[in-house]
């Protein structure tokens, strides 16, 4: 009897196990999804200051009738510049477009001895520039590469010394001209980049009258060369989202 109950047992266990089996749900496995870091878009405006220094070539030519006689001497003009940019970019893939306009104070000075008459110093500065450019770069994630170019505007002053003291002034020269240059830039934030620029400024040739104190005509010379700038920026960029993708 004892060995028929436990063989009846066995049975009814072998007979509810695969039921109970049958009746539990399918396990399923979902494979977490892999988090990719977020992409830096550059797309939005920014504004932001600069600083750094700059150099200036300029040659004076003396004249006579308008025409190009002799000339009298170059000198290289060099000193700090400092000012702000304000811009907008658009970020397609991972090129970058924008535009952007920047103003700054510069303190460029350089004379050198007069060729015609050694007697005399030609005397340069540049006084502040505006750049007013489109850009097109490469972004690598929160880095990025650009290359600019558009019109620059300058505002030189030139002078004649003689045993230092001056002998005549040409009036206040603000000129237009064109600028291209190129820069690196990264974001250490969200909304925070940081950059290293140079430009190239294409100054157009003067020809003003050098004239005395008294208001008499002193010399009428040919004032020519371009500027170069190297500056390190800070910018704060609003309006374009740092978005994650998976």
């Amino acid at each position: 009897m004892k060995k028929l109950l436990l063989g009846v047992v066995g049975l009814v266990a072998m007979g509810v196990t695969p039921a109970i089996a049958a009746d539990l749900p399918a396990q399923t496995y979902t494979k977490a999804p892999v988090l990719i870091p977020a992409l830096y878009d550059w797309s939005g405006f920014y504004t932001g200051i600069n600083g750094g220094w700059g150099t200036e070539h300029r040659c004076f030519d003396t004249t006579v009738g308008g025409a190009v006689a002799v000339a009298d001497g170059c000198h290289d003009t060099s000193g700090g510049v400092a000012g702000g940019q304000f811009g907008y970019r658009l970020q397609s893939n991972s090129w970058v477009y924008g535009i952007e306009a920047q103003g700054d104070w510069a303190n460029l000075r350089g004379s050198s001895v007069s060729l015609t008459a050694p007697a005399n110093t030609n005397r340069s500065r540049m006084d502040a520039f505006g750049l007013f450019t489109g850009q097109i770069g490469y972004a690598w994630n929160t880095a990025l590469l650009y290359v600019k170019g558009g019109a620059a505007a300058v505002a030189d002053r030139n002078d004649i010394l003689t045993a230092g003291v001056v002998t005549a002034t040409a009036p206040g020269d603000n000129r237009w001209g064109g600028t291209i240059g190129a820069g690196v830039e990264y974001s250490f934030a969200p909304s925070w980049s940081v950059a290293v620029e140079y430009d190239h400024l294409f100054i157009p040739n003067t020809t003003p009258n050098f004239t005395t104190p008294a208001g008499a005509v002193f010399a009428t010379d040919r004032v020519r060369g371009d500027a170069d700038l190297v500056t390190a920026r800070i910018n704060y960029r609003w309006g374009g989202p740092v978005i994650g993708k998976y």
